[in-house]
Order: C-alpha cells, then sequence, then structure tokens
C-alpha cells in the first residue's frame, strides 16, 4: 500500500499510559483523562481498583470520558474493542459486553451464514495451539532469552487472541462493508499484543501474528472491490511495546518485595503484578473482582490521620538531591511477608508494564513528598537508588511535581534540573507527559517508572510479561498510523492519543 502510494505512513507519541485502555479512550471518545494505567487505585471510591478491561469497570470509564460524540457515533460499528465510541453496533466491545443483549447480534451472520467457517475456525485454533507448544519446546531447547513460563490456559488465551478474534473481525468488518450501511468500522487485532506481550517483540512467533493479521488486511482491501460504497483503509497500532527481562528476573525481587523492604516491618502489602495470564484473558478466565469495599471503613480515620500530619509536617527547605544521594538505607530485611488480601492491605502496588503505581490507602488523599519523607523516609531514596528504577513522579507542597533519579531532581513545573536529569533517556516529551499525569485525579503516591536501557532498547517490565507498555521508554510510545495518502496530516509530530483522534474526525467529517 505504501509502495503504490495509496497511503502514508507516520510515526506518532503515546501518553504517558501507553496503553489500550489510555490510547483507546484517547483515539474512540477524543478524552483518556484520568486514565492513569491499566489498573488503578481510587481512594475516595473505598480504594477501589480500576481495571480498563473490566466487565464491570470498562462501562463505568466509558461513562466518565464520553460526550456522546465519539468517532462511531454517526453510524459506526466497533469490533474487539475495549471503547464502544459511542455506538451501539458493537461486538466484543469491553464496556458494553456487560450487556448480554448485544453479543447476540445481527453481525454474527457474516460469520456462520457460511457453514464452514465454524469447523475452518477450529482447525485454526487447533493448529495455533499446536504451534505454541512446539514454539515453547524450541524456545527452552534453545534457551532464548528473555522468556518467561507461560501457564497451561495462555495456549487457549493466544489461540482465541490470534485466530478465533482475528477471523470473528474480519469476517464482521467485510460484512459491514459489503453490506455497505456502516460509515466508520473501528476493529482491533489483539494477536501480535498477546504473543509479543509473551515471546516478546523480536520472536519468531510475533513476526508470524503480524504476518496473520497482514492477511486480514488484505482480505479487507479486496472486500472494497465487492462493496456497495469504497471504504478508506486506516492502519494504526494504538501503542507499541518495549522488550526486555522483567524487573523480577533481574533482580530477583517484585516491586511489591523492594517497597515492603523500604517501609515499616508491620505495614501490610497488597500488589497485583503478575501478569503471565495477561489483560486479554481476564475476559476468559475470571470474572471481574469488584473491590469496592476494599479497605471499608478505614477512610474516615485515614483522613483525619492525613489532616492531623498534615498540618504538622512542614517544609524545612531541605534539598532533594541531598537526601536522595545521601540518605543510607538500612539493611534489605530477609523475612517475606504472608499473601495479603485486598481489604486488609494498607499499601497497594499495582503494574502495568514497566510503569508502577504505590497507593499507600490509610490515606484519603495522594500523599505529598514532604508527608512521605517524613513518615517513611527510606521509601523514596530507597526507590530511586535501586537499579532497576529510571525515575518516580511524587507531588511536593513546595515544588510542586518532583520526577527523581538516582542522581538527579526534575522540577517539573519550574522546567529546572538539579543534578542528573532523570528524564534524559525517555524523550523530549516526558516533562510534558508527567506534567499532565500529575494532575490527574487517581495519581498515585508515587509513580514508577522502571530504568530504560537505551543501548538495547530494553525495560525491566514490573508485570511478568517479555514484551510490554504502560510506561515511558522505547518502542512502546512509538505507534504509528498509516492513511490515505489525500489525507490532509500536517508535518509536526502526533503527541498523544487525543490528536488521533482530532485527525480521524477531521478526515472522516463525523
Amino acid at each position: 500500500m505504501v509502495k503504490r502510494k495509496t497511503h502514508g505512513i507516520k510515526e506518532w507519541e503515546t501518553d504517558l499510559s501507553s496503553q489500550t485502555g489510555s490510547s483507546q479512550a484517547g483515539i474512540l471518545h477524543g478524552n483518556n483523562k484520568d486514565i492513569v494505567a491499566f489498573r488503578w487505585v481510587e481512594k475516595e471510591n473505598n480504594n477501589k481498583i480500576m481495571v480498563s478491561t473490566g466487565l464491570l469497570d470498562a462501562p463505568k470509564i466509558e461513562e466518565r470520558i464520553s460526550n456522546g460524540k465519539g468517532l462511531l457515533h454517526k453510524n459506526g460499528s466497533s469490533r474487539s474493542n475495549l471503547f464502544s465510541g459511542d455506538t451501539e453496533n458493537v461486538l466484543f466491545t469491553y464496556s458494553k459486553m456487560h450487556d448480554i443483549r448485544k453479543f447476540y447480534n445481527k453481525t454474527w451472520y457474516f460469520v456462520y451464514s457460511n457453514p464452514s467457517n465454524f469447523g475452518r475456525i477450529l482447525l485454526l485454533c487447533g493448529a495455533d495451539i499446536v504451534k505454541e507448544i512446539i514454539s515453547q519446546i524450541n524456545h527452552k531447547i534453545k534457551n532464548i532469552q528473555p522468556r518467561i513460563r507461560k501457564n497451561f490456559i495462555y495456549l487457549f488465551v493466544r489461540a482465541c487472541a490470534n485466530v478465533y478474534i482475528r477471523e470473528i473481525n474480519t469476517q464482521t468488518i467485510i460484512g459491514d462493508m459489503i453490506k455497505g450501511e456502516a460509515d466508520t468500522i473501528y476493529s482491533t487485532y489483539l494477536g501480535y499484543d498477546e504473543i509479543a506481550h509473551h515471546s516478546g517483540i523480536r520472536d519468531k512467533d510475533s513476526f508470524n501474528a503480524l504476518k496473520g493479521i497482514d492477511r486480514q488486511i488484505k482480505r479487507i482491501y479486496g472486500a472494497n472491490n465487492y462493496s456497495k460504497r469504497q471504504y478508506n483503509i486506516v492502519i494504526q497500532s494504538d501503542h507499541g511495546q518495549s522488550n526486555g527481562s522483567t524487573f523480577k528476573q533481574r533482580y530477583d525481587l517484585s516491586l511489591k518485595d523492594l517497597v515492603h523492604n523500604l517501609l515499616p516491618e508491620d505495614m501490610k502489602i497488597y500488589d497485583e503484578l503478575s501478569s503471565n495470564e495477561d489483560h486479554f484473558s481476564q475476559v476468559i478466565t475470571l470474572p471481574i473482582k469488584d473491590v469496592k469495599n476494599l479497605v471499608k471503613n478505614k477512610t474516615y480515620n485515614a483522613k483525619n490521620k492525613y489532616d492531623e500530619i498534615s498540618t504538622k509536617i512542614k517544609s524545612k527547605g531541605d534539598n532533594v538531591l541531598e537526601y536522595i544521594t545521601n540518605y543510607k538505607i538500612s539493611k534489605t530485611k530477609t523475612t517475606k511477608k504472608s499473601k495479603i488480601g485486598q481489604r486488609d492491605a494498607e499499601v497497594i502496588v499495582l503494574a502495568s508494564g514497566n510503569l508502577g503505581l504505590i497507593y499507600l490507602i490509610q490515606w484519603e488523599t495522594r500523599l505529598n513528598y514532604e508527608t512521605m519523607k517524613e513518615l517513611f523516609p527510606e521509601l523514596i531514596p530507597g526507590l530511586v537508588q535501586h537499579e532497576g528504577i529510571g525515575f518516580i513522579l511524587v507531588n511536593s507542597s513546595e515544588h510542586g511535581a518532583l520526577a527523581i533519579g538516582e542522581k538527579g531532581v526534575y522540577y517539573l513545573d519550574e522546567n529546572k534540573v538539579e543534578g542528573k536529569n532523570p528524564l534524559e533517556d525517555f524523550g523530549p516529551n516526558a516533562r510534558k507527559h508527567l506534567l499532565r499525569t500529575n494532575k490527574f485525579e487517581y495519581v498515585p503516591d508515587i509513580l514508577v517508572n522502571s530504568v530504560y536501557d537505551k543501548h538495547n532498547d530494553e525495560v525491566a517490565a514490573f508485570e511478568e510479561l517479555v514484551g510490554s507498555h504502560g510506561g515511558l521508554g522505547g518502542t512502546q510510545n512509538k505507534p504509528f498510523i498509516m492513511y490515505p495518502s489525500d489525507w490532509k496530516i500536517k508535518d509536526e509530530k502526533i503527541v498523544g492519543a487525543e490528536n488521533i483522534h482530532r485527525i480521524l474526525k477531521e478526515n472522516l467529517n463525523n
């Protein structure tokens, strides 16, 4: 398509939360405000953990971000997306899957009107399962690294994402095109993302998944010859991925373990870091846990406690750089804490690729730098002094947003750096992304971004995924958009998913 000059292709830059929840909210609805990561905690909502793919959470998120005029609100259709773009013509769309009536619709006619399709899809799924088994044996024999252990259910998750959803998408898109009634059709192909998470972005399995998607695009391209109307075809990624061994593989401890070592011994920590089953499979393997009663009855006391402490703690004009570089961390704790349930937790640690979120949920509002320094003096220096941490984001009552690294502090509001710039390797727009995120309602007490090895183009994901996205660093922030050559696209760099929404709206005239 590029060689024929029917299409142009352009890289764009994701927001800080370089994952599908944030990107699709921006692309489909033009609004991804307050979507901090794949998962986040809402302290004011009884410390509920919101999940982008949650069957109960996705509808609430869409309600927050939608103004009723999304990308698909004028006679559009949504296929296998997180959000609907304000259309009711949906299939496998997370924000609408709670309504079973929308699942059983006439769209399925395009798939099963041909009796052979069902058997064909089953055979393709079976073949994909066999390919994965062979691949796992091959990876083990050749000791291909980085590598993670994949559980049994992953065989079926991969086949579902890489084959079943792929085939359903293509058949229904072509059906919509032949019928010619939909003005705009938006669909997500999940296979590459799913496989690259588990095998890495440079693995043969991942490239084979891309080839499979390419064949679907060819089928869709050819369908224009039989459609009642000609459709413009736009191909885009809503994020990239970055490769690398996980944080736990590199340092033999998780982000939760690191936080545990830096807090008082008796503090109870709950975490959601292990994502070997991945985000997509949560819809298949388990119902989303509704945790709106998490840490119930703590909120009122916590607020009083915060108010009492925060009035006593005043800035002493201490030098932030001296504090983080000179503070000596006590000997690492060797005891491991037993598994803590969500209801009993005092700290929640979450992960979104190489982006970590630390919530001190004894307090109803976000703790500032000064308060955390006083109450938990080892926490901030202990995090940034660890070689696996690139930088953290905290908010200071005196200085505003602070990006802190091992050897330097970036006073983001003042655009002033003391010591070595901790954002040096994370792109020219890193400050802009952090300032925006720092204003989000549900930003954690401490936002943690892993180290980025620019020489090997690798990050250290806090989830157990060797291909990851969610934070800053490398190719995860560099998706693309491939568009018809006659579209009007300005030469300047496209930054943020909301600007992709604007470009699509301007050129689709809806």
